[in-house]
């Protein structure tokens, strides 16, 4: 997506300095390897009631002090080098794999990787072959030079689906991964038997304002419009080095984790280690002038309009970016949510993971699968 140009109303103005705020803030993304969409939160920002209903229900789950293995909860193994890779459009794309039965796949929000469902792939593993991929330009993932935009992500998943689970699963998706898990829900629904977002990126359209395109003038083809993009690369090449000195991250965690106990050495070598990649500077200037500069080309109300599947929304309440009000709006537009209240942050699979694995485990119960695809 390209950057605005021209000159942006006040309320444009606005949502401007909220996003570079975010970015200001947000987690660095990389790591060469070797073979989350709101435009105010796309940043590193109870037990289930018995009879969960299809339609909608609300419960709350209340988040515990301690870290998930005090609880004894198991930890997916750290990998320097990472677990699988799949050639995708010739680009090194990882995942890691888990477990026997109908299959999950896990996929992260802006700036983490599959490591940050440490706490998850484990448990869920138990039930289900759990896949965890690394989305174009994160984690282990290539850090490619492209035009990062929301369907990039959409055609990887769907491809992911076909060409390495070869079978209807259920997608889960933090933040940015939330949006990415719909629009590819309704880019392949016969791959698809759910869908999970847990405080999900995306934003609802605003009906009563039209976006007017405007001729460029030659002033700002030729001068406005390099001038803007040489100040955009030193300030957000300034930012990227700032956001991945290491205490700088835990800063960010720390801010959007309700229960800071899980913010320890793996979580931030997860994410410092992607960001030494050559390439990450420029992938991370690309997402942020060229996509999350520009977040209201695809709508939530846009994209639930054509989901089919059953939904679950596992919501962080205290989630400084994305609170409880976006939940309960998602459920009353689209008629086939769950929406269970958690007592966490931004990233609830990894602040809450034990109740999280819980509600998830006890919703899938509910679904009624679709006719494995033999042939792809």
């Amino acid at each position: 997506m390209a950057s605005c140009i021209s000159t942006p109303s006040p309320s444009s103005r606005l949502q401007l300095t909220k996003t570079t705020f975010i970015a200001a803030t947000s987690l660095p993304l990389y790591h060469r390897s070797k073979c989350e969409l709101n435009r105010r939160s796309l940043a590193v920002r109870g037990i289930v009631a018995t009879g969960v209903s299809a339609m909608a229900m609300a419960s709350t789950l209340t988040s515990q002090p301690q870290p998930p293995q005090e609880k004894g909860l198991e930890r997916l193994a750290y990998k320097a080098e990472g677990y699988n890779y799949w050639k995708w459009k010739d680009h090194n794309i990882h995942y890691v794999v888990q477990g026997e039965g109908p299959p999950l796949v896990l996929i992260h929000g802006f700036g983490a990787s599959a490591f940050h469902w440490r706490y998850n792939i484990p448990e869920l593993a138990k039930k289900h072959k759990v896949y965890a991929l690394d989305l174009l330009g994160f984690g282990w993932s290539d850090k490619a030079l492209v035009d990062y935009d929301a369907m990039v992500w959409r055609d990887q998943v769907t491809d992911f689906l076909k060409e390495i689970v070869k079978e209807p699963a259920v997608l889960v998706g933090n933040s940015l991964g939330g949006f990415t898990a719909l629009i590819a829900a309704t880019g392949l629904p016969e791959f698809v038997n759910g869908v999970v977002l847990l405080n999900s990126a995306g934003q609802f359209g605003d009906g009563n304002k039209e976006r007017k395109n405007s001729e460029e003038t030659t002033l700002q083809k030729f001068f406005l419009k390099p001038l803007k993009e040489v100040f955009q690369r030193v300030a957000l090449g300034f930012i990227f080095w700032q956001s991945k000195q290491p205490t700088r991250i835990k800063s960010v965690l720390k801010s959007v984790y309700v229960n800071s106990s899980n913010v320890d050495d793996y979580l931030v070598e997860s994410i410092t280690r992607p960001a030494q990649d050559p390439n990450a500077g420029e992938v991370y200037y690309r997402l942020m002038t060229r996509f999350m500069m520009n977040q209201s080309k695809y709508t939530l109300d846009s994209v639930l309009s054509e989901l089919s599947c059953p939904l679950l929304l596992l919501w962080g309440d205290l989630d400084p970016w994305v609170g409880p009000a976006k939940a309960n709006k998602i459920k009353e537009f689209y008629p086939k949510t769950t929406l269970v209240h958690l007592q966490a942050g931004h990233c609830p699979h990894d602040e809450t993971p034990e109740l999280v694995n819980t509600a998830l485990l006890d919703w899938l119960t509910t679904l009624t699968p679709q006719v494995t695809l033999q042939t792809v």
